[in-house]
């Protein structure tokens, strides 16, 4: 029997979660990124996009395009806090999720699903709820298979429902341009249209015939494409493990940058989710890694020790920032990631206390640490910090 996969794609994340802030930018072009040298467009609002604006595309180009529009350097610790929002909510219909990054999942609907005799009913029921409680629109795409679920939830947006079976490929992907098709960059569709692959349906009769030429520009991803283009492929939505050992995030920039300060603001969201999930796992970690990985795919991994073990999101930040400053080069990156290593119950953690050690100071500190993070969560959001904290914002740029 095949399976119901989900893929739920957060409709212009970022910007939406700008305009639930501001409700003044709804139905006005908005760009997320930096002006100035080097300023890159992050991502943009549907209005932006009618005057050609795009992702990857320089912010001196997207305003010569659109001159009215509004941008908006981004607020990432916001666009975290969402995205927890957004897969608590998913949580509750599945816990068979795989977040495949802050603003997207795969979700295994399979056995939540047998019992409905309206399954698309239930699923736009999904869909108007997210939006109703949260203000996030999504496309969805349901599907037996992870890729087909992928292609399905980018196929209408915004706030999409396609199901695709594997009978509709040839009448759903085959006559998508070859750029839509999900694996393939902006490097190789280029050298495919030049050998006349200008479709998905181009590329499926090629691999139907088995050209050598297809077989030699994709080398072992030819395999993954012939199964994928078929309606096969995985179809095993990767949950965490009951007691991980490690709890990470990463995600893949929406263009290729070496910009610390916009590097540092997706170190910082993924720190915040990390730290989020270990509380949430009640796990604390005694080491940080930060995972680059550049636009030649080449990976750059550090990690380091910490005095103790901890899943506070400060202390996280500080030490991948620290990792950061000391591992970024000239080559442009395409993803980052942190993960907070050697996880242990809080229970387990053993402190020896050293005789230099001032017991009233130790106290103190923790009474106020409590005091603040009380005054936060009954305000709802981070608005009291120690002075540590607020000297490290400063460096990092992070308030």
């Amino acid at each position: 029997m095949a399976k119901v996969i989900l893929h739920i794609d957060l409709n212009a994340f970022f910007v939406r979660c700008e305009e639930l802030e501001n409700p003044s930018l709804i139905g006005k072009p908005v760009i997320i990124g930096r002006v100035g040298r080097g300023g890159v467009v992050s991502t943009c609002s549907y209005k932006a996009r009618e005057y050609g604006v795009r992702s990857g595309m320089p912010t001196f180009q997207a305003t010569k395009l659109c001159p009215q529009a509004i941008i908006i350097p981004g607020h990432y610790s916001l666009y975290s806090s969402k995205s927890h929002e957004f897969i608590n909510f998913v949580k509750r219909y599945s816990k068979i999720i795989e977040q495949a990054s802050v603003d997207e999942c795969y979700v295994d609907m399979t056995e939540a699903l047998k019992n409905e005799k309206e399954p698309i009913k239930f699923i736009k029921k999904m869909q108007d709820s997210l939006l109703k409680e949260t203000g996030l629109m999504c496309s969805i795409g349901v599907a037996p298979t992870k890729f087909l679920a992928k292609m399905g939830s980018d196929y209408k947006k915004p706030m999409g429902i396609t199901v695709i079976h594997r009978k509709d490929i040839p009448d759903i992907l085959y006559p998508l341009p070859i750029e839509s098709f999900f694996g393939i960059g902006k490097k190789t569709s280029p050298k495919l249209r030049q050998v006349g692959i200008n479709t998905i349906g181009d590329l499926a009769k090629r691999i139907q015939n088995d050209d050598e030429e297809t077989k030699h520009e994709f080398g072992k991803f030819y395999y993954g494409i012939k199964e994928w283009i078929t309606g096969y492929g995985s179809d095993v939505v990767e949950t965490e493990p009951w007691d991980p050992k490690s709890i990470g995030n990463s995600t893949t920039f929406k263009y290729d940058t070496n910009s610390f300060d916009e590097i540092k603001e997706y170190v910082s969201s993924l720190s915040k989710e990390v730290s989020d999930r270990a509380k949430e796992a009640n796990k604390v970690g005694d080491s940080v890694q930060l995972v680059l990985k550049d636009n030649e795919f080449k990976v750059i991994n550090r990690s380091k020790k910490l005095a103790k073990a901890t899943n506070d999101y400060d202390t996280i930040l500080t030490t991948a920032l620290i990792l950061l400053e000391k591992n970024l080069g000239d080559k442009p990156i395409r993803l980052a990631g942190v993960t907070l290593q050697n996880l242990i119950d809080p229970a387990e953690v053993v402190e020896q206390m050293s005789i230099f050690d001032n017991f009233d100071e130790i106290k103190e500190e923790c009474a106020t640490k409590l005091l603040i993070a009380e005054l936060n969560r009954k305000m709802k959001k981070a608005v009291f910090k120690t002075a540590v904290e607020s000297l490290r914002d400063k460096k990092y740029g992070t308030e």
